[in-house]
């Protein structure tokens, strides 16, 4: 079958108002899907985001780590806490770029906290901490791209 065949086999099912055509042969595989009005047609659904963070106690091996202009030191600890992102979006430390940050590293947190928001899909999600604590470790940069699961602090709940 050559192409010019194939364009009126097209033309034809899309006039006949046939919503499917499947034709194979040793040679070939052909399958033409059009809707009522002779248009390919797609559907997809909406996706459904759970904007409750994710927890997880995160064993640290010992390092040094430089934040800005202050050396953190973290020991290995199984008390420590992740906190990850609840979804894929946009990591912002503030409200509005003309805001303060809604956490610095060395604040103390209680249940409920806002710690951070990201964008998804122009709506901007707040992320609230599940525990109460210290921040050890902020482990994003302001307005870089999170993914799904990804730890965005650590926390000493202590």
């Amino acid at each position: 079958m050559n192409i010019k065949e194939i364009q009126q086999l097209i033309k034809f099912v899309a006039k006949s108002g046939v919503s499917e055509v499947k034709i194979e042969s040793k040679d070939l595989k052909l399958s033409v899907k059009t809707g009522a009005s002779g248009k390919i047609v797609t559907h997809s659904e909406p996706e459904v985001y759970n904007t409750q963070p994710v927890v997880q106690n995160l064993p640290l091996e010992r390092t040094t780590e430089s934040v800005g202009s202050q050396v953190v030191d973290i020991a290995e600890d199984d008390h420590l806490i992740t906190i990850k992102s609840p979804i894929i979006g946009t990591f912002y430390r503030k409200p509005s770029p003309d805001k303060p940050n809604f956490i610095e590293l060395g604040d103390s947190i209680s249940e409920g906290s806002v710690l951070c928001v990201v964008e998804a899909m122009k709506l901007f999600n707040e992320i609230e901490s599940e525990c109460s604590g210290k921040i050890v470790k902020i482990l994003v940069d302001d307005s870089s791209p999170v993914e799904f699961d990804q730890p965005l602090f650590v926390v000493d709940p202590s």
